[in-house]
């Protein structure tokens, strides 16, 4: 399982390369590609694309002074599509619940409003 800023450097990477063949990419321009809000540092950006490639998710051939040769591997790419549905499953399952809890609730008026007339008719 990946963490979000680790999905959007993969996410970054993927849209970069293409075939899977390798790329050259500088730690300025995956920073800069970044959102605000997840910005880090070269430090940060090393840290993270040591871990994708751990979790062969990419491929470094080399490292220099802030540039790298990477390939997205199949793996890598697998994950960035599996994670696409994760957003439709969360919106069915909010609709979901959504209706859920009308139906409970429609239900438990029409029990009371069915027992109101059940007492007064007794």
């Amino acid at each position: 399982m990946l963490d979000s800023k680790s999905m959007l450097v993969l996410k970054i990477l993927a849209n970069g390369s293409v075939g899977g063949s390798y790329k050259i990419f500088e730690a300025s321009d995956i920073i800069s590609a970044l959102p605000k809000h997840y910005r880090t540092d070269s430090e940060g950006v090393r840290h993270i694309l040591t871990h994708l490639e751990r979790q062969d998710m990419i491929s470094i051939k080399y490292d220099d002074d802030d540039t790298y040769c990477l390939a997205v591997l199949p793996y890598g790419l697998e994950t960035l599509e599996n994670e696409r549905p994760n957003k439709k499953e969360k919106h069915k399952t909010t609709i979901i619940v959504v209706l859920s809890f009308l139906c409970a609730f429609l239900g438990a008026i029409l029990g009371v409003i069915v027992t109101y007339y059940l007492i007064k008719v007794i």
